[in-house]
């Protein structure tokens, strides 16, 4: 049940490593407490750590995580033992999952964005149209009461004038004006008009 840690630098600078546990780093951190501990229990409060051995830790997880980070990207899985590639499969695995799940809840938002935008733009198109549908429909009939303004005094008066004005045509008398006769040359044309058969307009 023991468990071995090996390190190990080519001339070349290249790490090699070996852990019989799962995890490099819990070892070494194993160590750090079983070698260091019982040497801080035996010095006294006030003394300054030993900053070597806290170098020398630092140092290895450094090592650890940098060695990590290239088997994360592919690099020395020649020095991995089946256990160890199986467990970087997994956490690429899970790595990828989680890339995708947030690229596709990035898309959902742009997409809902996209639906908001296309449906303020649909109720202003469509207030845009029955504004120019309004519009449409008021210009005939603004025309038809412009022309209908006009044409009033042409439609009303042609009935009476017909009326009024087409017995007087035949008395020359009256034909000057009805503010130039007097009463005694309306009672003479009336009688006369009368015998012709035409009844002035006025007595309609």
């Amino acid at each position: 049940d023991a468990e071995v840690a090996l390190i190990m630098f080519s001339t070349r600078g290249k790490l090699s490593e070996f852990c019989s546990s799962s995890s490099m780093l819990e070892t070494l951190e194993k160590y750090q407490r079983c070698s260091y501990g019982s040497l801080e229990a035996s010095q006294p409060v006030n003394d300054n750590p030993n900053g070597y051995h806290e170098y020398l830790r630092l140092k290895g997880r450094a090592q650890v995580l940098q060695q990590s980070q290239r088997n994360l990207l592919g690099e020395d899985l020649e020095q991995l033992n089946t256990r160890e590639l199986d467990q970087l499969e997994h956490q690429l695995e899970m790595s990828l999952k989680q890339v995708r799940s947030t690229k596709t809840q990035f898309m959902l938002d742009q997409l809902a964005d996209l639906q908001r935008r296309e449906q303020m733009l649909a109720e202003s198109n469509r207030a845009l149209r029955t504004k120019l549908e309004e519009n449409i429909m008021g210009i005939p009939l603004r025309l038809s009461w412009e022309a209908g303004g006009q044409t009033i005094p042409y439609n009303h008066f042609p009935a009476q004038s017909e009326g009024f004005f087409q017995p007087l045509g035949l008395n020359s008398a009256l034909q000057t004006g009805y503010n130039h006769v007097d009463s005694d040359e309306i009672n003479v044309a009336a009688p006369a008009q009368n015998v012709n058969g035409f009844i002035p307009g006025w007595m309609l």
